[in-house]
């Protein structure tokens, strides 16, 4: 019987020793990370001995004020403000056809052509097409370049080579069929695919609802406008919000419009909240701790440690920020509800002590048991 106690006693030391240990790794203020080791003729730093700290900062209303300032401060890049302008008229390019017409001389009416018999909707309309190289062939005036100008530039040409032939040749000049500029809509639109632009200059929101509309997994923060090889991003609510209208940046040939997704831009939650899960942010892009946690489930009362949440940013590149809570103060949920979180933020709620010594119990539990049981046998 004196074996059977000095075992179970044992066991028992066993367990507290464990249960001190696993108390001693509760998430402290700063996290550890261990130093890229240098190796030098083989032999290597003592610099790998060192450490890195990450601090930990806490969320607080002087951390709140001073966020909120920097982004309501930070001025809008010069390439994005040199997006917005005013419509220019439409220029011509090679597949557009121009309708021309000379008054009060209908010898050169036949010019135009007719349109074909059975034709589909799709085909070019009657008129003057412009080939590969830019040009138009007119009676009277040969051979014009039109390419890269707008009609009021081609109908003064014209008006200038048929004044030759003609005692001031009354000249009109129209795009009957634009087929040559083009822009592409993709991503979280209703109907993504190409629209061509006209005479009326489209601007990024025309575009958008010429499109059906951001569809309802739009991420509308995220916009981006692609123009020669160089991508702008746009954040449609703030731009609102600064007093700059997005429907005044107007679209040139060839600009790719591209709304990101929601799914793109989630925030994962785990640790002892009741449902682990990605949480996406609203359609304007916003996404507030409190939303994070109340659409996880909010905490586990059994096993969280609400004094132990954290906000982990920039986990993947080489500046992670952690951000601590203590959400049993009163004033906590007012600081949830201001603090925004970012992309791919990670929200971890950590465990209580109790959690720990039950978890830790628990493993050494069967252990304990299968002592005993063996003892009892042996007897």
């Amino acid at each position: 019987m004196n074996s059977l106690g000095t075992r179970t006693g044992s066991l028992t030391v066993f367990a507290i020793a464990a249960l001190l240990a696993g108390c001693a790794a509760a998430p402290g203020q700063r996290m550890v990370t261990p130093a890229t080791v240098q190796e030098t003729g083989g032999d290597f730093s003592t610099e790998a001995s060192q450490q890195q700290t990450i601090p930990i900062t806490d969320i607080n209303l002087q951390l709140l004020r001073k966020m909120h300032t920097e982004q309501a401060s930070a001025p809008l890049p010069p390439q994005t403000l040199a997006l917005f302008g005013k419509p220019t008229p439409y220029k011509v390019g090679p597949g557009d056809v121009l309708q021309i017409v000379v008054w009060d001389h209908p010898e050169l009416a036949a010019a135009l052509g007719q349109p074909a018999a059975g034709g589909k909707a799709t085909d070019a309309a009657p008129g003057f097409l412009i080939d590969e190289s830019g040009d138009i062939q007119f009676p009277y005036a040969g051979n014009l370049h039109v390419a890269g100008k707008d009609v009021s530039a081609i109908q003064k040409e014209l008006h200038r080579k048929l004044s030759v032939v003609y005692q001031k040749p009354e000249v009109t000049v129209r795009v009957a069929s634009f087929r040559n500029s083009q822009v592409y809509l993709d991503g979280e639109v209703r109907t993504p695919g190409a629209q061509s632009l006209n005479d009326i200059s489209m601007s990024l929101m025309s575009a958008i609802n010429q499109g059906g509309g951001f569809s309802p997994n739009a991420d509308r923060s995220r916009v981006e406008l692609i123009r020669n090889g160089v991508t702008y991003p746009l954040n449609i609510d703030d731009l609102l919000k600064r007093g700059q209208n997005p429907s005044n940046i107007y679209l040139q040939s060839g600009d790719i419009v591209r709304v990101a997704s929601r799914e793109d831009s989630g925030v994962y939650v785990m640790g002892e909240v009741n449902k682990p899960a990605t949480i996406l942010p609203m359609r304007n892009g916003s996404l507030t701790l409190s939303q994070a946690i109340s659409d996880s489930g909010s905490f586990d009362q059994s096993t969280a440690e609400a004094r132990q949440l954290f906000v982990i940013r920039n986990s993947t590149g080489e500046s992670p920020q952690v951000f601590h809570l203590d959400a049993t103060s009163p004033v906590s949920m007012i600081l949830a509800n201001q603090f925004e979180l970012q992309p791919k933020d990670v929200v971890y709620v950590g465990q209580g002590g109790l959690v720990r010594f039950n978890r830790v119990l628990n493993l050494l539990l069967p252990a304990i048991n299968a002592a005993v049981t063996g003892a009892v046998l042996a007897k």
